[in-house]
C-alpha cells in the first residue's frame, strides 16, 4: 500500500507577505500618522502580513536627477525597504484633487521596486475622502507595472472620525473595509510572488 501523503494547496504553508506601509504626506501638522497608526494595527493583526513603515517625512529624497551624496544615502536607506516588499499599502491625503508631491517623488525615484507587485490604497481628506488622489495613483502605478487593489479604505472628514487619542469613534466600517482590502492584497501578493518564482517578470 502506498503510504506517501500529498499536501493539497489548502494545506500548504505559505510564508507571510512583506508589506511596506507608505505614509505619503510630509506636511507640517499632517494627520497621516493618526490614520497610519490605525492602519498599522490592522496589518499587525494578521499572520499573513509582515509590515514595515516607509514614511515620506523621514526620507530626505532629492528633487533633481543628480542627487548629492546625502540624497544618495537617503535612497540607500529607503530603496531596500521597497525592493524587499512583496506588496504595498499607500496612505495618501488629497491635496488639490491629487496626491502629495513628496509621495510622487518617492515613487518616481524607483522603478523595478514596484514592478509586478500589488498596491492597496488608503486615502483620507474632507468630503471626497481622498478618493481623487487614490484614482490618480492608480494611473501612476499602472505605468510602473504594479497592480492596484480594487477595494480601498477612505476616510471622509477624517479629523472627525478619530477621537483626541487617535482612536476611531466607530471602527466597524473602516475595520470591515480594511479586511476586504487586505484579503485582496494577500491574494494578489501571494499569486504574483509565486508567478515570479516560476517565471521572472519581464514587462517591456
Amino acid at each position: 500500500m502506498n503510504t506517501t501523503s500529498t499536501l493539497s494547496p489548502e494545506n500548504t504553508v505559505t510564508a507571510p507577505l512583506r508589506v511596506a506601509l507608505i505614509v505619503g504626506s510630509n506636511r507640517h501638522g499632517r494627520f497621516g500618522p493618526v490614520v497610519a497608526d490605525w492602519l498599522l494595527g490592522r496589518l499587525r493583526d494578521r499572520e499573513d502580513l509582515i509590515p514595515e513603515v516607509v514614511d515620506v517625512a523621514e526620507v530626505d529624497l532629492p528633487t533633481t536627477f543628480a542627487p548629492a551624496p546625502e540624497a544618495r544615502a537617503a535612497l540607500a536607506e529607503v530603496t531596500p525597504k521597497l525592493a524587499r516588499a512583496d506588496a504595498f499599502v499607500v496612505l495618501t491625503p488629497e491635496y488639490n484633487h491629487s496626491f502629495p508631491a513628496g509621495l510622487k517623488n518617492l515613487i518616481d525615484w524607483h522603478y523595478t521596486e514596484w514592478r509586478a507587485k500589488p498596491v492597496a490604497l488608503v486615502s483620507y481628506g474632507g468630503l471626497a475622502g481622498g478618493l481623487r488622489a487614490a484614482e490618480h495613483l492608480r494611473q501612476v502605478f499602472a505605468e510602473l507595472h504594479a497592480v492596484t487593489i480594487r477595494d480601498t479604505v477612505s476616510f471622509h472628514n477624517a479629523g472627525a472620525s478619530f477621537d483626541d487619542d487617535g482612536r476611531l469613534k466607530d471602527p466597524s466600517g473602516p475595520d470591515a473595509a480594511a479586511k476586504v482590502m487586505l484579503d485582496q492584497l494577500v491574494w494578489w501578493g501571494t499569486a504574483l510572488r509565486e508567478a515570479k518564482e516560476r517565471r521572472p517578470y519581464d514587462g517591456a
